[in-house]
């Protein structure tokens, strides 16, 4: 039997590596939605997150901030995702909302959780899912009020209203507010020079105010100075805020707006102006709104690690708004590679459970470290057979390199946009040894074409000049095991837990039941 025959689903399905906050199509939907492994530990934090979401529904609370924590590839990109298709009820898949879809595929177990699922979803929300970075206008990243603007721009947006800029959407707004907006987009078509839309046209304000924007307001009637549209905007944080509630108390019915936030610990950074900003935002929204606004984050680190690094002002006070704390884990990531990608058919498990049998001792003792620290082997014919054809000590190690990657390298700062992940590097590491017999295993140094892309110039050079060296090449062959070290070695480097003797690295490289490691 083949490797590629043994799964329950293909291993070549097209699989979102990084759940991006943009894609938000009915097919990307269904299989976000579809797909999505709900751990144990995701019943807990699913448990946590709608009991704290009620209280914003069955009356006030100022508590209505979500801090969604873990490493890179950890999920909470796409906790966050799932989070705004269940609060969302417009979202459909297959004509059920996306709770009653969770509900019919039994996702979440706790009949309570399930209640407050429903409760969540039968009350109107407007759901803004944003990227922080990516939404943040370049010359307003270096702003003291950096997130209150990106805030601002997606509330606009929301709405209807341009995120180019503040003056435009104001006069926007005005114009709803007063019942003319429709009339003005018609005049506003047939005064431009090229009869666009307002909607595609008034990105070009700058060139069209006073050919095309000022008569359209003349001509409904409507007496506005036109503003500076280069001018410093000033809005204080409390004024945006009463601007949210003004708009929920309009729309009525304990009508919801969620703001969802990816990265935004990566945004904050070391800037104290930054993390304030945030700070101000909640506490405001909170004030305002009484828990119809809700900001939900998600962060490389944990609240308390951001707020220590910022030394000399007390967070405190951002800490207890932030009163929903959700620390995604390795574990979990482990379960759902298992569960979404290396799920086995019926009889391929009983055949891969009947091989660990026969030959455990012979398969355990191939991977021995030699260090102190005890990595996962297989620990049952049941595990091997749910995690073949990795080994348990991958998934933990993996991360280590991830973490590492992204801390010492300047081109792995970008792990966290980027365009992979522990799911992405597993699939196509499985599906490089497709074709094989299932004896042989992924090493190891298999995840590094994974890693290239993030790893800095310098490596790359050194490991592709490797490549073409005549000493470590001789025989020009397309992955040499010489290579293979090489590689292996520069993705444990800077991972202290993991100790780079000769037992270790060769441990790293096995790629076979029936190799045979000759340790020291």
């Amino acid at each position: 039997m083949k490797i590629q025959d043994i799964f329950e689903k293909d291993i070549t399905r097209d699989i979102q590596g990084v759940i991006k906050v943009g894609q938000d199509d009915a097919q990307t939907i269904k299989q976000d939605l579809d797909e999505y492994v709900v751990t144990s530990e995701l019943q807990r934090y699913f448990a946590d997150f709608f009991d704290a979401y009620q209280k914003g529904i069955n009356g006030t609370t100022d508590k209505m901030g979500v801090w969604i924590s873990g490493f890179f590839g950890s999920g909470k990109s796409h906790f966050l995702k799932i989070l705004s298709y269940l609060l969302n009820s417009q979202v459909q898949v297959d004509g059920m909302s996306a709770v009653e879809f969770f509900k019919q595929q039994n996702k979440v177990a706790d009949p309570m959780t399930i209640a407050n699922m429903d409760l969540a979803a039968s009350v109107p929300s407007d759901v803004i899912l944003f990227n922080i970075d990516s939404e943040s206008k370049s010359g307003n990243k270096s702003s003291e009020n950096a997130i209150r603007n990106v805030f601002l721009q997606v509330f606009n947006k929301m709405q209807g209203f341009t995120d180019k800029n503040f003056w435009l959407a104001d006069m926007e707004q005005m114009l709803v507010a007063d019942g003319l907006y429709d009339d003005f987009k018609v005049a506003y078509k047939g005064l431009n020079p090229k009869h666009d839309d307002w909607e595609k046209g008034r990105d070009r304000y700058a060139f069209e105010a006073k050919i095309a924007i000022e008569p359209a307001l003349k001509q409904v009637g409507y007496r506005y100075d036109m503003p500076n549209f280069s001018a410093d905007y000033e809005l204080n944080i409390k004024d945006f805020a009463e601007r949210v509630a003004t708009y929920i108390n309009a729309k009525g019915d304990n009508h919801h707006v969620v703001f969802l936030v990816d990265e935004v610990g990566q945004f904050i950074g070391d800037d104290i102006k930054r993390m304030l900003n945030l700070q101000t935002i909640v506490e405001e929204l909170g004030v305002a709104t009484g828990g119809k606004a809700w900001v939900i984050v998600t962060s490389q680190q944990a609240i308390d690690e951001v707020t220590t690094n910022l030394s000399g002002t007390d967070f405190s006070k951002i800490q207890g708004r932030f009163d929903t704390k959700i620390s995604m884990s390795s574990a979990d990531v482990a379960e759902v590679i298992k569960k979404r990608l290396l799920a086995k058919t019926n009889d391929a498990a009983g055949l891969l459970e009947g091989d660990f049998e026969n030959n455990k001792q012979a398969i355990l003792n191939k991977f021995n470290f030699g260090s102190e620290r005890k990595w996962r082997k297989y620990k049952s014919a049941q595990d091997y057979a749910d995690v073949y054809p990795f080994v348990p000590y991958q998934f933990e190690l993996l991360q280590s390199v991830l973490t590492a990657v992204r801390e010492h390298g300047s081109d792995g700062k970008h792990l966290s946009e980027g365009e992979r992940s522990m799911l992405a590097i597993f699939k196509e590491s499985a599906e490089k040894i497709g074709d094989d017999d299932i004896s042989n295993l992924v090493p190891f140094s298999s995840f590094y074409d994974g890693l290239e892309s993030f790893s800095d110039h310098e490596h790359r050079i050194v490991i592709s000049n490797a490549e073409k060296n005549e000493a470590v090449n001789p025989h020009e062959e397309k992955n040499p095991f010489a290579l293979r070290v090489l590689q292996t070695l520069f993705m444990v480097k800077h991972v202290d837990s993991f100790e780079k003797n000769l037992d270790g690295i060769a441990t790293l490289l096995i790629s076979s039941n029936d190799e045979d490691v000759l340790l020291c």
